[in-house]
């Protein structure tokens, strides 16, 4: 690719045909909360509740009159869909967008809201790469003119706009601008403006845990393809980055931060808080990640500007949304205890906990004549809290696990009944996580059934984007190797919890 000259590309962009300048505003709860001055970019505010409009419409206008009589195919996790949907109608263009079959029914219906007659919308695979992979085959067979969602210079300068908006909109010093990526379209746009004009401010990215192809590509100095995504951040779920985007992260980009599911809920109640305003969450990811790289840092009264990117959420989810932000405020702490089949055990427990705190859970299984095994909720205040608390329990003889940071414990087991079974010899317990549709369940049991005999079985809708399944399957050692090579035919995300301390201690 030629050497561009991405100042005057986003200096020329054609973003305001279709949208306004968004507000830079101050959080001042957030700020308060992390002393720093907080500032979000509310892209929000677009008509498509994206910033994904200005790189799709800026991509869309350069093309020839011919090139849009032809139509326009692109491939998105829903928010660079509305923004090529919205485009194709404002250029009265025929566009076939390609989605995940994972991309929430609210961008779906999002798209064919704002394209109307102009759009045909195609679900196809678990994810973005999935998606874009199909799409360039019918971009072929069919002769359509491809609108990356972010590996295109004119895509590239039409995210970069949002540089130029803020560095107008606060002219203070700025220490740094933290951006999510998903494929790295708005990164390396914002990075190669604010690099140009004011190259001090530094630039931070920031991912998901399971979703860091950037970050695993510039520590590997080549992009590197994820073997899988997660799918709750689903508008940065990429399991590889672009070309461009790459290498302009590599020259401009200053450094990285990686942030759990707690941690994105958590911001999206922040940004609530200060806003009333819901993100989705890879709208909120950027939030963050301040919030994460400005605690390990230990920053203190620094100007820090966070994009949030997008709010197309499904109501649904906010439910699980609500239930990990706690456990990403620290709000409450979660053990496994194991204690004396005696009169009084509990009580003493709970004396250890203090009159102030609070008991928020408390589910007990009888394990045998001379010991039970409990699961306590523990009302605490910040982090750390809980360490100290098993401590506690460890000194005065309450062999104690923390569970505060156990998937399995948070999403299945503390929502179950019952308990170890005596009759499910050679059992495995795995957990299975996939997209949340009509037949994915069933077509998830027939799968397993014929196989293996089912033992344990826990679902859990998320929130209605996606599902999470746990599943004791009985497979005898002779049998293990080809169960090992049947668990990626199902084509779904999966995690082994045979060895889960909460599973052996409740369960097995």
């Amino acid at each position: 690719m030629p050497q561009i000259d991405y100042l005057k590309k986003i200096l020329t962009a054609r973003v305001y045909d279709v949208t306004n300048e968004t507000p830079l505003e101050l959080a001042p709860q957030l700020s308060k909360k992390i002393h720093n001055h907080v500032f979000l970019k509310r892209e929000d505010a677009h008509a498509v509740f994206s910033y994904k409009i200005r790189g799709a419409y800026n991509r869309m206008a350069q093309l020839t009159p011919a090139q849009l009589k032809q139509g326009v195919i692109t491939a998105s996790a829903g928010n660079h869909a509305q923004g090529v949907a919205f485009s194709a109608a404002k250029l009265k263009c025929k566009a076939t967008i390609v989605v995940p079959e994972t991309s929430p029914q609210i961008k779906i219906e999002a798209i064919k809201r704002f394209g109307g007659s102009y759009v045909e919308v195609v679900q196809h695979g678990g994810s973005y790469t999935d998606a874009y992979n199909h799409a360039i085959e019918l971009e072929k067979k069919y002769k359509l003119n491809f609108a990356h969602p972010f590996d295109d210079p004119d895509v590239i300068a039409g995210q970069g706009t949002m540089a130029m908006e803020i560095l107008r909109q606060h002219p203070e010093p700025i220490d740094a601008i933290f951006v999510p990526i998903g494929g790295g379209g708005a990164i390396a746009g914002i990075a190669a403006y604010v690099k140009a004009v004011r190259p001090e401010i530094k630039i931070i990215g920031v991912q998901s845990i399971d979703s860091d192809a950037m970050l695993q590509s510039v520590r590997a100095n080549k992009r590197v393809t994820l073997k899988d995504v997660g799918i709750f951040a689903d508008g940065t779920a990429v399991k590889l980055v672009g070309k461009e985007t790459f290498r302009l992260a590599k020259l401009y980009v200053d450094d990285y931060v990686c942030v759990s599911t707690d941690d994105i809920s958590t911001a999206i109640k922040d940004v609530f808080q200060d806003t009333r305003s819901i993100l989705e969450p890879s709208g909120a990811m950027a939030i963050a990640g301040l919030k994460a790289y400005t605690e390990l840092h230990k920053w203190k009264d620094k100007h820090v500007v966070a994009i949030a990117s997008g709010a197309n959420t499904n109501f649904d989810r906010l439910r699980y949304v609500a239930d990990r932000a706690d456990a990403g405020q620290a709000r409450e702490a979660l053990f496994a205890v194991t204690i004396p089949e005696e009169r009084g055990s509990f009580k003493r427990l709970c004396e250890l906990l203090g009159g102030q705190r609070s008991v928020t859970e408390f589910n007990y299984r009888m394990n045998d004549a001379q010991r039970a095994h409990l699961m306590v909720g523990v009302a605490i205040s910040h982090h750390g809290e809980s360490e100290k608390l098993s401590e506690k329990f460890a000194k005065h003889n309450f062999a104690n696990t923390d569970l505060s940071h156990n998937d399995l414990a948070k999403q299945h087991v503390r929502n179950m009944i019952g308990g170890a079974c005596a009759g499910a010899t050679n059992e495995l317990i795995y957990r299975f996580e996939f997209p949340e549709r009509a037949g994915v369940l069933m077509g998830f049991l027939t799968s397993v059934s014929p196989h293996w005999n089912i033992s344990l079985f826990q679902y859990r809708n998320q929130g209605g984007d996606f599902g999470s399944v746990l599943v004791g399957i009985q497979v005898p050692p002779a049998e293990r190797a080809s169960f090992k090579k049947f668990l990626p035919t199902l084509g779904y995300r999966y995690w082994d919890e045979t060895d889960n301390p909460v599973y052996t201690l409740f369960l097995k």
